[in-house]
């Protein structure tokens, strides 16, 4: 279940994001100014124009589905708070911004709901996901006293520019 859930919570936020990311490019209404003697005046406007601060959580998602790979334990779990309000964000971002008839507000809607699900998902099951390997993680420095002989000495690579000068091959 844990990887699963893993996986759903990561597809979620991106699936989520990218939707969101398109509906709020697309035009969410439109106004048509009736001018006598004139062409009419049609105004357009998208989710991006109405409420501009939705790019910017649905990006936040973007970047929290790929920060639920890379962390792990509280901060994983911290994390999936974070991306269930930005969620709410959306959600909340798109209802506020509402006009027309069109239906994008109602897919940024969708959006903002599947990064929440991505969230929950996050911090109920978080502490239970697999980290990345311990290669990634930074290794702790050995003590100068621990340390072998070989290391501790500074590398002599005289030698080899002396059989570079030479023409000779050090490789070989």
């Amino acid at each position: 279940m844990s990887r699963r859930s893993h996986v759903a919570a990561i597809m979620a936020c991106l699936a989520g994001a990218g939707l969101t990311l398109y509906a709020v490019t697309r035009t969410w209404s439109r106004t048509v100014e009736h001018r006598p003697g004139l062409s009419d005046l049609t105004t357009v406007r998208t989710g991006a124009d109405a409420q501009p601060w939705l790019i910017g959580l649905a990006v936040v998602a973007l970047a929290g589905a790929g920060a639920l790979l890379a962390t792990k334990g509280l901060a994983r779990r911290v994390l999936g708070g974070v991306l269930a309000a930005t969620g709410a964000g959306i959600v909340a971002g798109a209802l506020l911004a509402r006009t027309g008839t069109t239906l994008w507000p109602v897919a940024a809607v969708l959006g903002g709901v599947a990064v929440m699900v991505g969230g929950v998902l996050a911090v109920r099951h978080g502490h239970e996901w697999a980290a990345m390997s311990a290669r990634y993680e930074r290794k702790p420095r050995v003590p100068a006293e621990r340390a072998p002989a070989d290391e501790l000495a500074p590398a002599d690579n005289r030698a080899a520019w002396d059989a570079l000068d030479r023409g000779d091959d050090p490789t070989a």
